[in-house]
């Protein structure tokens, strides 16, 4: 099994930004709050002491996996000629933020952290026209991006704000939730589906020679999904078994020659297919009789 690297550059946090500052923007200039600023730095005394008009702080403070989306599950993608390409599924992360507003008075403040509140619960998704950069390519960010607002955050709110050095302010948490794609893939060669047991007697002689073969294929139902536990016999022979979670089956000692290879669902649909040992693997669809 070889190791393919192609790291792509991840870009996914500043898209974030852009993006959350795209649609706060636009739904603020809706609603008659013009020329409010939105920036991302910390909290922090020095930076509040610069501002010079509204500003809505968006400020990422945490970044954790979303367990509850967790997937183990490595993907595998074949090509024509058999090789398949294993990728890892990418790790969903939590993104959580501590949103504030500033105003000259508190009465202001309040005025448009209210607004602001009122736009991030409207979209339980972030809106296609809003996404920025790598979070509208769906080959980047393959899931739509959830997000919640009001969350609790894990630590006290005092203790957070003496960690970024600011003022105590009420703040909304808001979670946006992004896939990070793994950018490794592990490629794994065609699979070996025929092996051959070559027999000699004690004496030795040529003609003494027996040849057993390992030879198999796969079985899918009419959607082309790999059909599990379905019974497999060839029929010349007598002999069958049952295919495994990825529909594949496998026989054993099987002498040469042409085979007749019957499969049966679950649901009691069935395929034939032409079995030659040695030669390539039958492949048997439940969806049509061959």
């Amino acid at each position: 099994m070889g190791l393919a690297t192609s790291v792509p550059l991840n870009t996914m946090l500043a898209d974030l930004d852009e993006s959350l500052r795209a649609l706060l923007r636009r739904e603020l200039g809706q609603h008659g709050f013009d020329g409010v600023a939105i920036a991302f730095d910390a909290p922090s005394r020095d930076w509040s002491a610069g501002l010079s008009g509204p500003t809505v702080n968006v400020f990422l403070y945490d970044i954790q996996e979303a367990a509850d989306l967790r997937d183990r599950e490595w993907q595998e993608h074949r090509s024509g000629n058999g090789d398949a390409r294993m990728s890892r599924p990418p790790l969903r992360v939590d993104c959580s933020f501590a949103v504030t507003g500033w105003a000259r008075a508190v009465e202001d403040e309040h005025r448009l952290l209210s607004q602001v509140l009122g736009i991030l619960y409207a979209y339980e998704r972030l809106p296609p026209a809003a996404l920025a950069g790598s979070l509208g390519d769906l080959a980047v960010q393959r899931f739509p991006i959830q997000t919640r607002i009001g969350r609790a955050r894990s630590d006290g709110r005092a203790d957070f704000w003496n960690a970024v050095g600011g003022p105590y302010k009420a703040s909304l948490d808001y979670v946006v939730t992004l896939a990070c794609e793994a950018g490794v893939t592990f490629i794994r060669g065609p699979e070996v589906r025929t092996q051959t047991l070559r027999v000699r007697g004690r004496n030795g002689r040529d003609g003494s020679v027996e040849e057993f073969h390992r030879a198999g294929g796969r079985v899918t139902d009419a959607t082309g999904s790999p059909a599990a536990n379905a019974w497999v016999a060839l029929v010349d022979t007598g002999t069958w078994t049952t295919t495994d979670a990825d529909g594949r089956f496998a026989f054993n000692r099987v002498a040469g020659g042409r085979h007749r290879c019957m499969a049966r669902g679950a649901d009691g649909t069935e395929a034939t297919s032409e079995l030659a040992v040695p030669g390539p693997a039958a492949d048997l669809s439940l969806a049509a009789d061959h």
